[in-house]
């Protein structure tokens, strides 16, 4: 089995599973191949909310999506959540739960599965396979397409809508507010941000290169510790972003955590972290116009 490493994975110790571990993956969803032998996650009731799988329209194909909210009329303002590479698991779909009881439609679209599932998978090549098949292009389309079908639901208020996303989502979390207008903002969790020194020679083009391009403010949130994400990569954004006039976006470092710290299922989670990190998140959001619903 490959050892899945930084920015997109785990210590090697997290592949160690407790027989409690390997309960709560099998039983609860999570992601197989990053779940920690410790791991307690949080767990969000659906009390109050509605929850439920639906279905997107891209050009070429249809998609699931997991979507909460309110149990109520609405409208409610929007948050889009994009996974890391394991897809739509449990911590995901909590995720959007999270937000739901605060008063917004949260949605998860399955990026991937036109591919697989890469959820329950332990091998990362297989990981990688599904996930490289999620092109940059596809993933804006599948992004335009979940727009679509909230704007045509009376409980959405889709002309509020943010964006958030975690490691391979914090990348596309940036690329979003660079190459779509659909966004009040985002906040990117520990995305990658320029093209890593091992990676071949091609025309994507990355966060530091469209700083220029940014239509909606974003926050970054990273890892001081992170050994995927180095900290140059951090300077450079943040000197584009200023070069650009982009003052409305910022990015914050944490700097004893280490990738994946909002990850509750992982051995990377850093509570304090998470906790502070989650509370910029809904101020970014507040500060720009989608603010929750209370309910």
């Amino acid at each position: 089995m490959t050892t899945l490493t930084r920015p997109d994975g785990t210590k090697p110790s997290d592949l160690n599973l407790s027989r409690r571990g390997l309960a709560v993956a099998a039983l609860g969803g999570y992601a197989v191949f990053a779940l920690s032998a410790q791991a307690e996650p949080i767990t969000t009731p659906e009390t109050g909310l509605v929850t439920e799988t639906v279905q997107l329209s891209p050009p070429d194909t249809q998609i699931p999506a997991y979507l909460a909210r309110p149990d109520g009329a609405g409208p409610y303002p929007v948050v889009i959540v994009v996974s890391e590479i394991f897809g739509v698991h449990e911590y995901i779909r909590d995720v959007c739960r999270r937000l739901a009881q605060l008063g917004y439609v949260a949605m998860a679209p399955d990026f991937f599965a036109r591919a697989g599932d890469p959820s329950g998978l332990t091998d990362y090549a297989e990981i990688r396979k599904i996930v490289a098949t999620a092109t940059d292009d596809q993933v804006m389309g599948d992004l335009s397409a979940a727009m679509a079908f909230l704007k045509a639901q009376d409980y959405a208020q889709a002309d509020t809508a943010a964006i958030t996303g975690f490691c391979w989502g914090g990348n596309i979390v940036w690329q979003a507010c660079q190459r779509l207008n659909l966004f009040k903002a985002g906040v990117a969790w520990y995305g990658r941000l320029a093209r890593p020194a091992d990676a071949p020679a091609d025309e994507r083009q990355w966060p530091v290169d469209m700083a220029e391009d940014l239509s909606a403010p974003v926050l970054g949130l990273y890892a001081g510790k992170d050994q995927g994400i180095p900290l140059s990569d951090v300077e450079k954004m943040r000197s584009a972003l200023a070069a650009a006039g982009k003052t409305d976006s910022e990015i914050i470092v944490y700097p004893e955590s280490q990738h994946g710290f909002h990850a509750d299922y992982r051995s990377a989670y850093d509570a304090d972290a998470a906790k502070d990190g989650w509370t910029r998140m809904l101020a970014h959001f507040a500060e720009h116009d989608v603010a929750p619903v209370p309910v």
